[in-house]
């Protein structure tokens, strides 16, 4: 196999996991990375039995066990009476059934175990790629600062807003679903409600309202994330400060459980959620894109990190035993072997109806990044 100088542009969840992943099989990999310095932004990640399967093949599980919190079961509840449509064993059952748990985690404690198993001379913060040139004899990173670099393989893992994408294929816009997101981080110990060990989402009466709550910090804070429709938005920026006010008046009609979460509320954040439609190519010679910059998908089948994660690990197998010369072809066996998976799941996470009732996880939750078959290009 022949060792590749490989660029991944990028650094959140799936630029780092590949980035694990290809250093582990032999090859020379830098991640540029546009922010100054990691900071610990963002609130969860739900790391499910597939994904977490794929972090522990990295080496990285014991340390993301320290931090996160394993969810005893996922419960799906009516918004109003609160019944029970639905309770799948997680934690030990998921173990035993999917070989690895649920675990739920913040994201800054997630890129923190990954950082910390990557030498630090691979990851250049400050880096912002604008571009990728793929006209010369290997293709040419693009920077901010004028400045390029040539590699033998560039990885756009640089999110909806893809520069990578863009310059294979062309801008394009992406859709307001008419959609947007409250989320918000409480202390588990203000509330005195039941379940709160659990991934519960609550159903609303129609799809696009929906309350879910799950732990955080092995089971020391509570994770809120609730979803309404809003006919447009004209904020320059696709997340800003919330009102508290307004998020307890749209969820006012919830459970008394809900109206208790929703009490101990101090902060919220308010997002837009945009969509793309399934792209027909992820790559053009020595280029592909992996995570978000192939495939965003609004959050309600909480798959969008995991299936980064596992779009890592099967890229990364794509190019074993592979030349120079055949690293398009291997793109390519990457790309076939991720498209029908990733658009399932961005078609079943826009139609919000997944796991409502006594549904099937096991097509979701027992896929194996590491033991997918890979054909031959």
């Amino acid at each position: 196999m022949d060792q590749f100088e490989i660029a991944i542009c990028g650094g959140g969840v799936g630029g780092l996991a590949c980035a694990l992943a290809l250093i582990k099989a032999g090859h020379k990999v830098t991640v540029f990375e546009r922010a100054e310095q990691f900071l610990r932004i963002g609130a969860d990640v739900n790391l499910t039995p597939n994904a977490v399967k794929a972090l522990d093949g990295l080496g990285i599980g014991e340390a993301l066990r320290k931090t996160a919190a394993r969810p005893a079961y996922r419960i799906s509840r009516t918004w109003d009476t609160g019944e029970e449509t639905s309770r799948l064993p997680m934690s030990k059952a998921a173990e035993e059934k999917y070989g690895a748990p649920q675990l739920t985690i913040h994201r800054g404690d997630l890129l923190q175990a990954m950082e910390a198993a990557i030498d630090p001379a691979a990851i250049r913060l400050g880096r912002q790629v604008v571009s990728v040139e793929t006209g010369g004899e290997r293709p040419a990173v693009v920077f901010a600062d004028g400045k390029t670099e040539s590699f033998d393989l560039v990885i756009g893992a640089d999110g909806i807003h893809s520069a990578v994408r863009t310059s294979l294929f062309g801008a394009d816009a992406p859709e307001f679903t008419g959609l947007v997101s409250y989320r918000a981080v409480i202390e588990s110990k203000d509330v005195d409600v039941p379940n709160l060990d659990c991934f519960t989402k609550w159903w609303g009466a129609t799809p696009d309202m929906q309350v879910v709550t799950f732990p955080l910090l092995r089971g020391e804070e509570l994770f809120i994330f609730a979803t309404t429709s809003q006919p447009e938005w004209t904020a320059e920026s696709w997340t800003m400060p919330g009102d508290v006010e307004e998020l307890r008046a749209i969820y006012a009609g919830f459970h008394p459980e809900v109206q208790q979460i929703l009490a101990a509320c101090t902060s919220v954040t308010k997002s837009a959620l945009y969509v793309r439609q399934p792209f027909t190519n992820w790559s053009r010679g020595g280029v592909t894109i992996l995570g978000d910059a192939a495939h965003p998908m609004v959050p309600f089948m909480a798959q969008g990190a995991c299936m980064a994660i596992e779009d890592a690990i099967v890229l990364t197998r794509s190019l074993q035993g592979a030349s120079l010369a055949e690293i398009p072809l291997r793109l390519n066996v990457y790309e076939q072997l991720r498209k029908p998976r990733t658009s399932q799941v961005q078609e079943g996470s826009r139609a919000n109806n997944w796991l409502k009732g006594q549904g099937n996880a096991d097509w979701v939750y027992s896929y194996d990044a590491w033991g997918l078959a890979i054909p031959a290009a």
